[in-house]
């Protein structure tokens, strides 16, 4: 069977908690938006999603073509959720209301993208744009709403995190510079991010295990970050966002509690080109806390290790 129809397959066959509630960091467009799309198929539209980005008038286009549930009862709610993930402030206001109006999150899929290899550009909070997209802020989300998926695990339904970056892409990374303030390039920052995200994904596992934690890596696709030249050169190894969202949705649902990284196709990595430590974790852990404090003026120290 071919590897996208057996991704269809499983997906199809999941069995989905009672109306599970979805939250999607870069919902409004790309491989965000065709997860988004592709759950509420799977789900006959009977789902909560939650589409969190900047573009409300492309939200609620999305919004409008998923499905209408057929269930008894009350009508599938989905909403935009407007957020600037550069700023940490704009995802501590987001994730709050998420918190005082939603029952629980059963899948936190974050996807907010970037690309430029221009230099470093920080935001008014001090954060390099790029890292604040591709790591701070998807730390963020998922700590802030914690909660909401502890009550998912607590029920007994899926309770899952996907963070699509590069598994299996990064590199070494420095400790001493872990903000990367002192050197910074677009091809360090590149590097950096996929260590990041092991990383985390791995301490919140740890701390959280009931809950799924998954880092995938989507392979070249065909997303409105990439201009028209770059499309036509990469198109005849590159997939379009539907395609990705079937192997990253599998990805997403199979994954069982515990941290996993996971390619192009959704299968288990491992720890292939893994640049992770004990010292590496802590080390990461405690200065993403401080800077997104600092970014914020306050963050709970309740996770420490």
């Amino acid at each position: 069977m071919p590897l996208l129809a057996a991704a269809q397959t499983a997906n199809a066959s999941h069995t989905f908690p009672s109306k599970p509630v979805a939250v999607f960091l870069g919902g409004t467009s790309g491989i965000g938006q065709a997860m988004a799309e592709a759950l509420a198929r799977y789900t006959k539209g009977d789902v909560h999603i939650v589409l969190c980005g900047r573009n409300r008038t492309a939200a609620e286009s999305i919004i409008a073509s998923f499905p209408k549930s057929t269930s008894s009862g009350a009508e599938a709610q989905h909403e935009f959720a407007q957020c600037d993930a550069t700023l940490m402030s704009n995802i501590d206001t987001t994730t709050s209301a998420l918190i005082s109006r939603l029952p629980k999150v059963n899948y936190l899929v974050l996807s907010s993208g970037f690309l430029s290899m221009s230099g470093r550009d920080d935001t008014s909070e001090g954060i390099d744009k790029r890292m604040a997209l591709h790591y701070y802020g998807r730390w963020k989300f998922i700590h802030d709403l914690l909660p909401l998926l502890q009550k998912a695990s607590d029920a007994g339904e899926d309770a899952k995190v996907m963070t699509v970056l590069g598994a299996g892409n990064g590199g070494k990374i420095d400790l001493d510079d872990l903000a990367l303030r002192k050197n910074y390039s677009a091809a360090r920052a590149g590097s950096a991010s996929p260590t990041y995200s092991d990383l985390m994904t791995e301490v919140f596992a740890e701390k959280e295990p009931g809950i799924s934690f998954v880092h995938a890596y989507p392979g070249v696709v065909r997303t409105p970050l990439l201009n028209c030249v770059i499309k036509t050169l990469v198109y005849p190894i590159s997939v379009s966002p539907e395609q990705c969202a079937e192997h990253m949705l599998y990805a997403l649902l199979a994954g069982s509690a515990g941290a996993s990284r996971r390619d192009n196709k959704g299968d288990d990595i491992g720890k292939k080109n893994y640049w992770g430590t004990e010292e590496a974790r802590k080390r990461l852990w405690d200065h993403t806390a401080d800077e997104i404090s600092r970014a914020v003026n306050r963050m709970s120290s309740s996770f420490t290790l």
